[in-house]
């Protein structure tokens, strides 16, 4: 195949076909349930604080941080493949085309998270920093050119360094950006542009740097790779992935909760479930994770009610998510050989997720009790945690 833009085009259809055979199970059942009602949560909360928000609360600066934050990651999605190296050699001089149509891609996937922090970001440039709708209006635009300016040199300094140091190259890009929303924001125009300026020049010498090195395929590769696995890694949370399997390591400091599984026979699928859990990273910091967000929220969320719907959800994702990681899995185990009742393993994870759903809403009740406000109101956090997760057992799928 000589035209590595029907290479393109064809990894291409194969790339979305991926994505919607994994998202009909991410995007649907419970997971869009949470995102409803964590979105929902989320609004309230802004909307409301946004009546009582503080006339010298630093608008400008925390917008251009946030914002600078997503434009600044932007990884080029090329699509390659580990034959690649090989057998891009004799099409290298072609390679042009193929890395347009990759990184034309990388900026329209991509741009619409930053659009999304954006919009919501204008009800506090409006009511707190006082912007127009022009001011709104072009701030938008240059968003939109910001990023693309954000790839193009990402892509130019991971070729010319072989992706060496790139939190160097995103550090000093953060930099650029923050500058240009900032000084824009805040009326300091001369400031503003030549940030611009230094931007463009940083850009041409990563251009011009990048001409005299060969293509580095191994790095790419293993950017698209990683991003990938990434993805998988994600997906398999919802359904079984082939050939993905989580990283397993010894948590010494965990061993003493082998003790909630005493010696014997009947305790056998409890002790699989609790070490198969504590061991599995995928299982172990999903569960971090989760607890994490839910005592943020309980902590920094100043209504109740929003509270109680945010972490609500969370633990009902928790829930969802690790039952089925915990039930599923269609690979052969010595315990299936033992005299065990088939229900075994599906009671011991329905006890684990007590337990650990228990020591997740006593760690937002301690963060409640400590760091937020202490109101009668905010007891009910906790405890939503824990009935939310016990209904949620009791009514999934077995």
């Amino acid at each position: 195949m000589k035209n590595l833009r029907e290479v393109w085009n064809k990894r291409f259809v194969f790339y979305i076909n991926e994505l919607q055979k994994y998202l009909k199970f991410i995007a649907t059942g419970h997971i869009a349930v949470v995102f409803v009602f964590a979105i929902g949560a989320a609004g309230y909360a802004y909307s409301e604080w946004l009546k009582t928000a503080p006339t010298d609360f630093p608008a400008f600066l925390l917008v251009a941080f946030v914002l600078s934050l997503f434009l600044v990651i932007s990884p080029p999605v090329t699509l390659m493949k580990h034959a690649d190296g090989v057998y891009f050699l004799p099409l290298e001089t072609k390679l042009p085309d193929y890395l347009k149509l990759a990184l034309r891609w990388t900026y329209f996937s991509s741009v619409f998270v930053s659009i999304a922090v954006y919009v919501v970001s204008i009800p506090l440039l409006t009511k707190i920093g006082g912007l127009s709708k022009n001011e709104i209006f072009n701030l938008f635009l240059i968003l939109l050119v910001l990023k693309n300016w954000s790839i193009q040199v990402e892509f130019n300094y991971r070729w010319a360094s072989n992706g060496k140091y790139v939190w160097i190259d995103r550090f000093v890009r953060f930099l650029l950006i923050f500058s240009v929303f900032y000084f824009l924001m805040s009326g300091y125009y001369i400031v503003s542009i030549g940030a611009v300026v230094i931007g463009v020049i940083y850009l041409i010498v990563w251009q011009k740097k990048k001409k005299e090195i060969a293509y580095p395929f191994d790095h790419f590769i293993e950017v698209e790779q990683s991003r990938m696995m990434r993805f998988y890694r994600f997906a398999n949370m919802f359904t079984d992935v082939p050939h993905i399997r989580g990283k397993k390591k010894r948590r010494k400091w965990l061993d003493g909760f082998y003790k909630l599984a005493p010696f014997a026979q009947k305790n056998a699928q409890l002790y699989l479930v609790l070490r198969t859990f504590i061991r599995t990273d995928d299982y172990f910091y999903l569960w971090v994770r989760l607890t994490f967000l839910s005592v943020v929220g309980a902590i920094f969320i100043p209504f109740p009610i929003v509270a109680i719907i945010f972490t609500g959800a969370l633990a009902f994702a928790s829930v969802i998510q690790l039952k089925h990681a915990l039930l599923s899995g269609q690979e052969f185990r010595m315990d299936l050989l033992f005299p065990i009742d088939s229900n075994a393993r599906k009671i011991a994870v329905n006890k684990l997720l007590r337990i650990i759903q228990f020591v997740q809403a006593l760690f937002v009740l301690l963060a409640i009790l400590i760091f937020s406000e202490y109101t009668n109101l905010m007891l009910l956090v906790p405890l939503a945690i824990y009935v939310i997760s016990e209904i949620t057992l009791r009514m999934s799928k077995q």
